[in-house]
């Protein structure tokens, strides 16, 4: 596996990703948004030999914070450290240029989704803390979960295709 990024103009990688992934990208509006947002925004793409696997899309609010605005992996390769691989390369990257917190919102547990369930369980996972819900944030029907994570600044940018650098805590160094 390969990780590049960040890129931008990745939408046609992107696309066919999130479209293979219904039961987490299901509104089409919200979809073809998320497209365009990967054309314009920081993204990192994880490919194998078979061709792109997945990818995430960081979108930087302020000088020390940051959000991870979308990611996908395809449906065949969950759980086999993709997402931990995109993670680390977009947290390492953010920690080189000073960001201290990132952020990513998903489907609250008020709302049961089997995807979901695994999307938060994922983060949780990867150091993220739950924050804040919003019941109306998105609609009544999807509240919207704020998880956060602090990172620590100073970690050097990784070489492109080196492989990530995380530490034992799960935190930059």
């Amino acid at each position: 596996m390969t990780i590049e990024g960040p890129l931008v103009g990745q939408s046609s990688v992107c696309e066919p990703i999130l479209r293979a992934l219904g039961e987490w990208f299901g509104i089409e509006e919200a979809l073809v948004d998320y497209v365009k947002d990967t054309d314009a925004m920081p993204t990192f793409v994880a490919a194998t030999n078979d061709g792109p696997a997945g990818f995430l899309t960081i979108k930087r609010h302020f000088p020390k914070a940051a959000e991870i605005h979308v990611m996908g992996i395809l449906p065949g390769l969950h759980r086999q450290g993709i997402g931990r691989a995109l993670l680390d390369r977009a947290e390492a990257w953010l920690c080189s240029d000073g960001v201290e917190y990132l952020q990513v919102k998903t489907l609250s547990a008020a709302r049961p989704n089997e995807a979901y369930g695994r999307t938060r369980a994922f983060y949780t996972a990867m150091g993220f803390r739950p924050l804040e819900e919003f019941k109306t944030l998105w609609s009544e029907a999807n509240p919207c979960l704020l998880l956060v994570k602090k990172l620590e600044v100073g970690r050097p940018r990784p070489r492109p295709g080196s492989a990530p650098v995380r530490g034992a805590s799960g935190r930059c160094r």
